[in-house]
């Protein structure tokens, strides 16, 4: 199974948008570009609302009845390791093997010392094509990162080769996630990530580095755009070199995890591609619900009187809900609304603050990323929840297609 050159990981928390998300793919088909959606959704987030895996699979399959969808899609078993993979095998075609919790964790000494060995031939002087600048690579910096990296790709491969013995070699698409790392990896560091985990036998076809800045969820990207360009050009320089390389499969691409609303980015981003006739695996899984929430408020009487009972739940409890996301939200409470404010507001009001529209002076990127990690208070609302869905379809729908396209697919893409 070959995953696409261009994919876009589209989630849906409650499982009820597939059809409006797939209606801005359609529009990207009717422009021409093949865009291939990954509904994921993780071990965490199943946990958090009470759903199992199943149920993604389900939902995106109601999806591409309702809109007539033909093309290709998949389904993502978002961020798993070995404790949580079994859930998925028999539904996902789509893993994200996460191994955040083995990234810097001492290995023995025999792995490392294997590693260093196994890439003897890339000592010295490393020249990667499209990057003007040699790489120096010594016994200590491969020792370096292989104390750094080794169990971590290890994990990588036992994940892997359970996922490979439940569906065959060919029957699923495999990314690996470092994106949580402590810092980002140098393009020499990608290189012998790649060469380390087809030495592991894990034949990758997405790979979710970490870069330089700050990817919170739902909101822009924090830091300097013209520096992320020259990192992910030169990402893309060594995907390419390493597919060659170590015979990685063809289709390997970058994959930019909380890549929902980075709108500075997206630009840039699609300029490379293109200019280096590359791939890209972008996720955008917590725009979706967002605009779900945004689209509730904005259709008045009982959707806003939803949302305003979320924002109320979230405000309350936000280090219970924040935890799980400590590394991905940057809130300043000083900077929140009180929800006895929030309970005042009108539907416009409510809309505005939590859109991403950066040009509006209500939106508040503090209240949009405490209701990204609110979404557990609307699983307790219950069945009061997806009524007041069923009652703002129409508005809410448009929402997520409009966002998914104008403001996603659109720009990135130069549509």
């Amino acid at each position: 199974m070959m995953l696409e050159r261009f994919s876009l990981g589209i989630g849906d928390r409650f499982g009820r948008q597939g059809a409006a998300q797939l209606r801005a793919f359609q529009r990207a088909a009717e422009k021409g570009l093949t865009l291939v959606p990954v509904w994921n959704k993780s071990n965490r987030e199943h946990n958090l609302v009470g759903t199992r895996p199943q149920a993604t699979r389900d939902a995106a399959e109601a999806a591409v009845r309702t809109a007539g969808w033909t093309g290709s899609y998949h389904v993502d078993a978002d961020h798993i390791g070995l404790k949580t993979v079994e859930g998925f095998l028999g539904c996902s075609d789509f893993f994200t093997i996460d191994v955040a919790d083995f990234l810097g964790v001492s290995s023995s000494a025999a792995p490392v010392e294997a590693f260093v060995t196994s890439m003897q031939s890339f000592a010295g002087t490393l020249k990667i094509p499209g990057i003007d600048r040699p790489f120096v690579v010594t016994d200590e910096m491969l020792t370096t990162f292989g104390q750094r990296y080794a169990l971590a790709v290890h994990e990588a491969g036992k994940v892997y080769r359970r996922i490979a013995q439940a569906r065959g070699t060919d029957g699923f698409i495999a990314e690996v996630s470092v994106d949580e790392a402590a810092d980002p990896q140098s393009p020499v560091e990608l290189f012998f990530l790649l060469a380390a985990l087809a030495y592991e036998g894990a034949a990758v076809q997405t790979i979710a580095p970490k870069f330089s800045g700050s990817f919170f969820k739902g909101i822009d990207y924090v830091g300097n755009p013209a520096a992320f360009a020259r990192e992910f050009e030169d990402d893309l320089h060594v995907v390419a070199y390493a597919i060659q390389t170590f015979d990685l499969p063809s289709s390997l691409k970058l994959s930019v995890h909380s890549g929902s609303d980075k709108f500075s980015l997206y630009p840039l981003i699609g300029a490379a591609v293109r200019r280096q006739n590359a791939g890209l695996h972008l996720k955008t899984a917590g725009t979706t619900w967002l605009e779900e929430a945004a689209g509730l408020a904005a259709s008045g009487g009982e959707g806003l009187a939803v949302a305003q009972t979320i924002y109320q739940q979230a405000y309350e409890r936000i280090d219970e809900f924040c935890a799980p996301y400590a590394a991905v939200v940057q809130i300043d409470r000083a900077r929140l609304p009180l929800p006895s404010e929030v309970w005042g507001w009108s539907a416009a009001n409510f809309a505005a603050a939590l859109r991403h529209d950066q040009s509006s002076a209500q939106y508040n990127s503090n209240l949009r990323q405490l209701v990204h990690v609110g979404f557990k208070a609307a699983a307790e609302l219950g069945d009061r929840y997806f009524a007041a869905l069923e009652g703002a379809e129409a508005v809410v729908g448009e929402g997520v297609t409009t966002n998914l396209w104008d403001r996603h697919i659109r720009p990135l893409y130069g549509l």
